[in-house]
């Protein structure tokens, strides 16, 4: 076990301070962009720019890892991001941040794959679950505290994308001063996503709703809350509650869907998510700040969580050589959800005020429920035979929902665990993005 986590603890203490500057960003940008004049569907406009640069990163980083290395590759796209960081504060339209956000986007992309690969390359068959949960308890932590440090400086200044510029080049530390072997470089994943709806519909409409959902909510809580009365203060903490909410819930919901069909999870998550964002309408209507932040909190435990069923759910289906290009492609699904759902996001607050962002989370939420249930209703499937194999119970569900493969021949084994890794892999990217 020490020997293991003596080969991943750079990239993990590089990626703890990586996403402690994604972190503030994620609060950081909106409020700066609202405190400039700029629309919120301006606002929403600059998020979807996200989701089109993460996009094509995903594409562009298996290339790019094959011909420089994990190291350099690592290393030039930490130094571009920061760069990109200090070029926000000259940004004063709306086609700037674009411009800055979807770039922003292409270079987090390669580098999640960068670390997605490492941590999965290095964490062996006997330590893979407590090795993973050591890694995304990390970076989870840090996703979640950093909003917080919204309150240490000026959002009209330029102090706090300075502190993330800093905390990204801190990064390259870790990196620079390894002295381990770097892995072998990925392969390409082929995206086929009319193949797999026909085999897992669920999980390929699945992705993309929640892309739909978590991509504005994400990206534009803290201008809700700020349109709602609270603080700056108050409004990053929605972002810290958010992940708290997934961090707590992860491993039960990971429990339970190893107990049954994963669609039934799904469908209540997307239900409970629906319900959560009623009950968020009614708090901020009321003014009860404390209840705002507690259902932020249940919010988050429910729907950041549906990617990661949708994976184990697919992989479920497939034959364990298709598992690669299946997570590829539910990735892909998210992506695009991430480039529409910030538009559609913003459209509901321009029309029906702050509380369109939860209307607008509300339906399309019921609306991937009713999905799940017609599907269950029409396609009946056995309870997963999967299990957490060699998960923690410390484990996030991005790593408890790896399902074991059902595989005969011993000669089979390999892939299935490579699969394995590379479906924690996804889900993990997934959670740690905006």
């Amino acid at each position: 076990m020490n020997s293991s986590l003596a080969l991943i603890w750079t990239i993990t203490a590089a990626t703890t301070l990586l996403q402690a500057g994604n972190g503030l960003l994620q609060a950081l940008m909106p409020l700066r962009m609202q405190a400039e004049g700029i629309s919120v569907a301006s606002i929403g406009i600059v998020a979807a720019a996200y989701g089109v640069g993460f996009s094509t990163g995903c594409f562009l980083a298996p290339s790019f890892i094959r011909h420089v290395g994990y190291i350099r590759a690592f290393a030039s796209l930490a130094a571009m991001v920061s760069v990109l960081i200090l070029t926000m504060t000259q940004a004063h339209s709306t086609l700037a941040w674009i411009l800055l956000r979807g770039l922003t986007g292409v270079t987090l992309a390669c580098i999640f794959t960068v670390t997605d690969g490492w941590i999965s390359a290095r964490a062996t068959s006997s330590h893979r679950g407590r090795i993973l949960s050591i890694y995304m308890i990390c970076t989870k932590v840090a996703l979640m505290l950093s909003p917080l440090g919204i309150s240490l400086g000026n959002i009209r200044t330029d102090g706090l994308f300075m502190a993330v510029s800093a905390l990204i080049t801190l990064s390259l530390l870790p990196i620079a001063a390894t002295t381990t072997k770097e892995p072998n470089a990925p392969q390409g994943v082929r995206i086929e996503v009319k193949k797999l709806f026909s085999t897992a519909p669920s999980a390929v409409i699945g992705a993309f709703v929640v892309g739909l959902v978590n991509g504005p909510v994400v990206a534009i809580t803290p201008v809700f809350g700020v349109s709602i009365g609270l603080s700056q203060d108050q409004a990053a903490a929605l972002l810290f509650a958010l992940q708290a909410g997934s961090l707590a819930m992860q491993w039960p919901l990971g429990w339970l869907s190893d107990r049954a069909d994963r669609r039934y999870v799904i469908a209540g998550l997307a239900a409970g998510a629906s319900l959560v964002s009623l009950v968020i309408l009614w708090a901020s209507a009321q003014g009860a700040s404390l209840l705002i932040l507690w259902s932020f909190a249940a919010w988050g435990g429910l729907a950041l969580c549906i990617y990661s069923v949708c994976v184990a759910h697919a992989c479920d289906i497939v034959e364990p050589g298709q598992i690669v290009s299946t997570v590829g492609t539910l990735l892909f699904s998210w992506a695009t959800g991430v480039t529409i759902g910030p538009l559609l996001g913003a459209a509901a607050m321009e029309v029906l005020g702050p509380q369109g962002l939860f209307i607008y989370s509300a339906l399309a939420s019921l609306g991937l429920a009713v999905f799940i249930a017609v599907r269950i209703i029409r396609v009946q499937r056995t309870p997963a035979k999967g299990g957490f194999a060699d998960i923690a119970p410390s484990s996030s569900a991005s790593a408890g929902l790896t399902p074991r493969a059902e595989v005969g021949p011993d000669q089979d084994q390999g892939l299935a665990e490579e699969a394995g890794q590379k479906d924690v892999s996804a889900a993990t990217r997934v959670e740690t993005s905006p």
